[in-house]
């Protein structure tokens, strides 16, 4: 499927006033880490609390009248972003979800007045039930990253970056299923083909790392993590995130639950923002020395702030937590 420019351009006048233009602001404190400028996109503060809404507006905007609803599957934000632009639309949305999302960013979809299943223990099992919905109740399927008109709303946010900064060296991605990474970097290296995009994504379970390393989408194990809105695997089916990731991520870096809980602090205590692990991974890389050495600004996109506040406040304070299986240990701030 051909994919360009021309579909990013055409996502933002079909978005706008509904979800752009969020932020774009330096940090003096990454600054100095990495010797280079660094700025930070602040889609946590988008409506609904991330930047899936873009794609998420995009897509059902598009969608004709007659559709009656619309389901997708979700580890929390994509199902947010759907539920906030159905009920826009005044549509029936259903989010399938599995039982590894937070409890938090399950009532924040209720509270939008979408319909929520938790099926299973995986995403894989949440777009079963996705699609099963589909068949059985003539819903339409939002994917949250292998759909067009989804992956054309994300890459809007590298519009506004280039747009704002054209002198910008390298983004620093979040990775996951690979719609935002995708859209990102077809805007970005369309406006200039020699800035780098380095995609981020967590050790544990990082799908669409091993499915570029495989040369195929690949199914990968799904475990709890700080970076949970990341967990979930590509779809073995996938048709357009995974080519565009792998043509036009210059490479993928992992980190850590502790490299992950280092960057939440930084954020809140450095910058006083209230940040997702998923949000801070770039700034994880960054901080562990995992980077190449940049040679002009650097930018990250924090893409939410949807997370469970109890657990936020035990790591700020420098308790452990425990999510599911995983004990990360604590670690206060400066210490």
């Amino acid at each position: 499927m051909n994919f360009s420019l021309c579909d990013i351009l055409a996502a933002r006048k079909l978005i706008s006033g509904e979800a752009d233009w969020t932020p774009f602001v330096p940090s003096p404190f990454m600054s100095e880490v990495t010797g280079q400028e660094f700025l930070l996109k602040l889609e946590n503060m988008q409506p609904v609390g991330a930047f899936k809404l873009r794609g998420a507006m995009n897509a059902v905007m598009s969608l004709p009248d007659t559709v009656g609803g619309v389901t997708c599957c979700s580890t929390g934000n994509h199902g947010r972003g759907v539920a906030y632009a159905a009920a826009k639309r005044g549509m029936k949305a259903v989010i399938c979800m599995s039982s590894l999302v937070p409890q938090a960013k399950v009532d924040g979809i209720r509270a939008l007045g979408a319909q929520v299943q938790i099926v299973g223990t995986t995403q894989d099992e949440a777009m079963q039930e996705s699609q099963r919905l589909c068949d059985a109740e003539g819903l339409v399927e939002i994917s949250p990253f292998d759909d067009p008109h989804v992956i054309a709303g994300q890459g809007t946010i590298g519009l506004e970056m280039l747009e704002a900064r054209p002198d910008l060296a390298t983004i620093l991605v979040p990775l996951s299923g690979g719609g935002l990474a995708a859209g990102v970097a077809v805007a970005a290296k369309a406006i200039n083909p020699a800035i780098r995009i380095i995609g981020i994504t967590m050790e544990r379970g990082a799908a669409m790392f091993e499915s570029i390393r495989a040369g195929k989408p690949v199914e990968v194990g799904e475990y709890a993590s700080l970076a949970d809105s990341l967990g979930g695997g590509i779809g073995l089916e996938n048709r357009l995130s995974f080519p565009l990731c792998r043509d036009n991520l210059d490479e993928i870096v992992l980190v850590n639950e502790e490299e992950i809980r280092d960057a939440m602090q930084v954020m809140f205590f450095e910058e006083r923002i209230v940040a997702e692990g998923a949000s801070v991974v770039g700034l994880a890389a960054a901080l562990a020395g995992k980077l190449p050495k940049p040679d002009g600004p650097v930018a990250t996109i924090v893409t939410g702030r949807n997370l469970d506040m109890p657990t936020f406040n035990t790591m700020m304070a420098g308790g452990d937590v425990t999510i599911a299986d995983l004990t990360i240990k604590g670690k206060r701030y400066g210490a």
